[in-house]
């Protein structure tokens, strides 16, 4: 029997490409199958749920997953990662050595804690970080096979210092966009945000997607193109920044 993507309680979002909202943080998880490679985006909040994960990913694709982008490093979308062993992992250039740091992750493990994440899971995800082996400066082209290319975008700062997006080219485009957009609620600026380039990181968004894009926010519903420049302006204002 075929396993659909509604069965799992994914969200099909263009053919090959699909994405779940993860309960609590309400955290977007995307997937994009290729031909015997599979890439997720992010990882989730712990590694019982970055297994869940895997498991969901191999019964809708057929295969384990092969490659792992991080959108940006807070816990509910990296501390899922030590479950993927011998799984390339990408992130954004300088997030491997925020991964790295002891006290970065501690910072993280209190955050997740904080935020309701069960200490002992905290703790395990905190101590087995994984950081990234591939570091996106610009922009990677990662061949999935079958005709599947897929861009990693470094168009940040703004969420954090690090903010990797994942444009998907087909009929829709889809763009990945971890927590540069949200649309379950009003965007996060953390102590780690760069506000004053926020507003950039959007128009790079828009530019890299185009106006008939599918976006993929990192908390909340699918949106498009006139929805993220709306946003864009409202972090603008909030935060004082002009073009």
């Amino acid at each position: 029997m075929t396993v659909t993507w509604e069965d799992l309680g994914w969200e099909r979002v263009a053919a090959g490409v699909g994405r779940c909202r993860l309960p609590v943080w309400d955290c977007t998880i995307g997937l994009v199958a290729g031909e015997g490679a599979v890439l997720m985006i992010d990882s989730g909040s712990s590694l019982a749920e970055g297994a869940k994960l895997g498991a969901q990913a191999r019964a809708l694709t057929g295969h384990r997953v092969t490659h792992i982008a991080l959108t940006h490093p807070h816990f509910d979308h990296v501390f899922g990662t030590a479950a993927f062993p011998d799984t390339e992992v990408f992130g954004a250039v300088g997030v491997d050595a925020l991964l790295s740091r002891a006290r970065d992750r501690e910072e993280l493990r209190e955050d997740g804690v904080r935020q309701g994440l069960a200490a002992p899971a905290a703790q395990e995800a905190a101590e087995r970080l994984v950081p990234p082996g591939h570091l996106v400066s610009g922009e990677w082209t990662l061949d999935l096979g079958g005709g599947r290319q897929v861009l990693l975008a470094n168009v940040g700062p703004g969420h954090t210092a690090h903010d990797l997006a994942v444009l998907v080219p087909g009929d829709p485009e889809v763009v990945f966009c971890g927590d540069l957009v949200e649309e379950s609620g009003e965007p996060q600026a953390g102590p780690d945000a760069v506000p004053s380039h926020w507003p950039a990181a959007l128009d790079r968004l828009l530019d890299l997607g185009g106006e008939d894009a599918v976006y993929v926010p990192g908390h909340g519903a699918v949106v498009d193109a006139a929805f993220v420049r709306a946003q864009r302006h409202a972090l603008a204002a909030r935060f004082g920044v002009s073009r």
